[in-house]
């Protein structure tokens, strides 16, 4: 029998808990972080280096599950993330070419499924969701910050003659990108400040949503206004009639006080309000070109109802459908980029390119996805709203799939911005998927897949 001691080298001691329980997600808010980097002026648009770390972030998952051994998603949450890969693979299939399918299903997949696959397995609670949650607050500060000083300097995107448009850090080539930035954060703000969580948090939360109303008005989104009122209506409904009425009131004089007193943009932002009532008497020219598409995108899937014309396709086949109403583009300049003309490659509403690229079949799978996913996440915020911790979280997560769902109907994917929406999805299906799994009692928030003892270690 052997009696030499024993060694005393053959385990590692445990790193510390807070770095154990933040790890995970830091990779996920490392992309939202990296989209307060400026891009360069006059670039394409496309993807960007938020979009290559998010690629890293679904291989760092993968390899994170590999090594653990436990399994990755529940069976419901498998089915409805990866419900869309059936309409994205028939429309891959139907592509005008190899190169097309491939590059649009690769979009597709890491937008609606691997990214906010990613997220639902890397957010372990509800610390880790409100982590995220903030980091959209401040990345809608930094970018609301740029824009508010391009209105006041003359230094913004081109708008009706004059550079006052607040665009941010995306500059013209992605017009839309702060205000879905700063919508994104106003909504997570506004959700953070309903919750239950300390008196101190829910007032800086407060003060952020208050705060970035303005750049959200000098963005001159009217698609980004339309989405945020109805999101903000629905969360304080959701919330409880009594806040909602505070909160209205103290909005409406926030209003009063920044338009009124201050005349912050009266006069534009009062045209372009007017604009939403008057775009079927008198439309402007960027209206008629949205309406043109809406009608050609139609034209499409009534040629090709169950499988759409394909991915990638609807600039191929646009001109055959449109009428002579549409413009050749839309001018961009301004914020340090020379003047453009941009090409209207999108029928900038989200449902009506699934049914001219993926047919029903298409629409069916991704829109009936969103939708299990509202479903799941309204069950989900009943319960907590009566009893436990969470709502914050709930109206979180509620609140930015239905600002997706109402914005869809104004815009679509494309530009660096798209990568958040990823994450939105994730954090939405982080609630709402996991709403049927294992309560972690001390977490106060589902852990997705029944072997993750993670957190219970951690602490």
């Amino acid at each position: 029998m052997s009696l030499a001691p024993p060694s005393r080298s053959v385990t590692l001691s445990p790193p510390p808990p807070r770095f154990a329980r933040l790890s995970p997600v830091l990779p996920v808010v490392a992309v939202v972080a990296l989209l307060g980097l400026p891009l360069s002026p006059g670039g394409e648009g496309g993807a960007g280096p938020a979009d290559a770390v998010s690629a890293l972030v679904v291989l760092f998952c993968v390899v994170r599950l590999v090594r653990q051994r436990r399994r990755p998603l529940s069976g419901t949450a498998a089915l409805v993330l990866g419900l869309p890969v059936v309409g994205l693979a028939l429309a891959a299939m139907g592509a005008s070419s190899p190169g097309a399918g491939i590059t649009g299903l690769g979009r597709y997949l890491q937008i609606f499924v691997l990214v906010p696959a990613a997220v639902v397995l890397l957010v372990r609670g509800r610390s880790d969701f409100r982590l995220l949650a903030w980091s959209f607050v401040v990345l809608a500060g930094w970018q609301g910050a740029v824009g508010v000083h391009q209105y006041v300097t003359g230094t913004g995107a081109s708008y009706q003659g004059e550079e006052i448009r607040a665009v941010g850090t995306f500059g013209p080539q992605d017009v839309m990108g702060m205000a879905t930035v700063v919508s994104f954060g106003l909504v997570c703000a506004l959700g953070l400040a309903l919750g239950r969580t300390p008196l101190r948090q829910r007032v800086v939360a407060a003060a952020c949503a208050s705060a970035l109303l303005l750049p959200l008005a000098l963005s001159f989104s009217r698609g980004a206004w339309i989405a945020t009122a109805a999101t903000c209506t629905v969360q304080l409904v959701l919330a409880g009639m009594r806040r909602a009425l505070k909160v209205a009131a103290v909005a409406a004089a926030a209003g009063v006080i920044l338009v009124g007193g201050f005349g912050v943009g009266s006069a534009m932002l009062q045209e372009r309000v007017n604009s939403i009532t008057q775009v079927t008497n008198a439309p402007d020219q960027s209206v008629t070109d949205r309406y043109t598409m809406w009608a050609a995108a139609a034209g499409m899937w009534r040629e090709h109802p169950l499988t759409g014309v394909g991915l990638k396709g609807f600039p191929d086949h646009r001109d055959a459908h449109a009428s002579l109403a549409l413009s050749s583009g839309s001018d961009t300049e301004g914020a340090g980029a020379a003047f453009r003309r941009q090409p209207l490659l999108s029928p900038h509403n989200m449902y009506l390119l699934l049914l001219a690229e993926q047919g029903l079949i298409g629409l069916l799978t991704l829109a009936g996805s969103w939708l299990a996913l509202l479903v799941c996440a309204l069950r989900g915020l009943l319960r907590v709203r009566r009893a436990g911790p969470g709502l914050d979280c709930a109206l979180v997560a509620c609140g930015l799939l239905v600002w997706q769902l109402v914005d869809f109907a104004y815009a679509d994917i494309g530009g660096p911005s798209t990568v958040l929406t990823a994450v939105c999805f994730g954090l939405v299906a982080r609630w709402a998927l996991a709403a049927g799994e294992r309560e972690d009692a001390a977490a106060g928030m589902p852990v997705p897949g029944h072997r993750d003892t993670e957190e219970a270690g951690a602490r």
